[in-house]
């Protein structure tokens, strides 16, 4: 990966991370006051929303963290190593669970008036749109896991005819 690429994927995940403390510490505080003015028949969808809210920006943090280790793994060239299967794994792990996070949040807003029944259906859409997105990184995992094999396989024959030579 070129010195340009990474330089400008860290400058993307540098912006989205700091949208997301934005969003957290500014955003959020705001909506809790906006969300004191609802009606008494809604105030108890307050809380839960606020926390899904909060949760489901910490797992789009957690995801940025991991691919920035990931890229410098990459620039290091030590991606082809066991090492770059932690962070994967917690990809999959932050999207399943901001997949659970949106249907909890349709799961909260479903019962009564509040929201068109519509608009939960589309909320669970997306929950299989993002549970889709969480088997192709377990896909790519899978290709990263063969990637490894091949390495450790050609570091042993580089090694064998080392021995020969």
């Amino acid at each position: 990966m070129g010195k340009l690429t990474v330089l400008a994927l860290r400058a993307v995940l540098v912006v989205l991370l700091a949208g997301s403390v934005f969003v957290q510490a500014v955003m959020v505080p705001l909506l809790a006051i906006d969300l004191e003015e609802l009606d008494a028949d809604l105030a108890h969808l307050r809380t839960p929303f606020l926390v899904i809210t909060v949760l489901g920006v910490v797992t789009v943090q957690v995801v940025l963290v991991c691919v920035w280790r990931l890229v410098t793994m990459v620039r290091r060239g030590t991606v082809f190593s066991h090492a770059a299967f932690r962070y994967v794994h917690v990809v999959i792990g932050a999207i399943v669970a901001a997949a659970l996070l949106v249907f909890a949040l349709a799961v909260v807003l479903a019962p009564g008036e509040a929201v068109a029944p519509g608009v939960i259906l589309l909320m669970c859409g997306a929950v299989v749109a993002v549970l889709g997105v969480a088997l192709i990184v377990l896909v790519l995992r899978m290709l990263l896991a063969q990637a490894v094999a091949r390495d450790v396989e050609a570091a042993q024959m580089q090694a064998e005819l080392d021995e020969v030579i």
